[in-house]
């Protein structure tokens, strides 16, 4: 069965939705921000997934990368995992220098090009990242107890239409 969300059809004028006028200024509450409780439910399953991984060590920050590589066969380089941890590559290097301090991953210089340094999992590294889609997936199930599947979806909709809204440009820019 496809579990991605299915899109809620919107009206668009040039391709772009209508702005919202939900919030305004004299009644902005904070708390009842979106937003807002975006940042705390990811704080939040941030701390329970790291909760579910503390046996193996990791902290939140190390056991994303430590999943990238996993999910991405053939290793990635060092600015490709920064890229996708969304992460500068100073804040990667460090990273990287704590895993592979704790031999779990390991820098391999590329027999073609010596410029390039490529990632990957030791056994050890490979071993401790299968564990993480058993926590996040134990974490974000008990975040969704009481939904049916078809809300589960909605909401995962809902959140794509405001990530596309993002991704458009559309946040923070003023209305014309």
């Amino acid at each position: 069965m496809d579990e991605r969300p299915s899109r809620i059809p919107m009206p668009a004028a040039a391709g772009r939705p209508p702005p919202a006028d939900f919030y305004t200024p004299n009644s902005y509450n904070p708390s009842d921000s979106v937003g807002y409780l975006m940042r705390r439910i990811l704080s939040s399953v941030a701390s329970a997934v790291e909760r579910e991984l503390e046996s193996t060590g990791l902290t939140h920050a190390q056991w994303i990368p430590l999943f990238k590589l996993a999910v991405h066969p053939g290793g990635a380089t060092v600015a490709e995992l920064a890229r996708l941890c969304e992460l500068d590559a100073g804040a990667m290097t460090r990273l990287l220098d704590r895993l592979e301090a704790k031999n779990l991953c390991q820098r391999e210089r590329s027999s073609e090009d010596r410029r390039v340094v490529r990632l990957a999992l030791t056994e050890q590294g490979k071993a401790v990242a299968e564990q993480i889609p058993v926590a996040l997936s134990r974490v974000q199930n008990a975040y969704l107890a009481g939904f049916s599947r078809e809300e589960w979806l909605l909401l995962k909709s809902f959140l794509s239409r405001i990530l596309d809204n993002a991704q458009q440009g559309c946040a923070g820019k003023k209305n014309a």
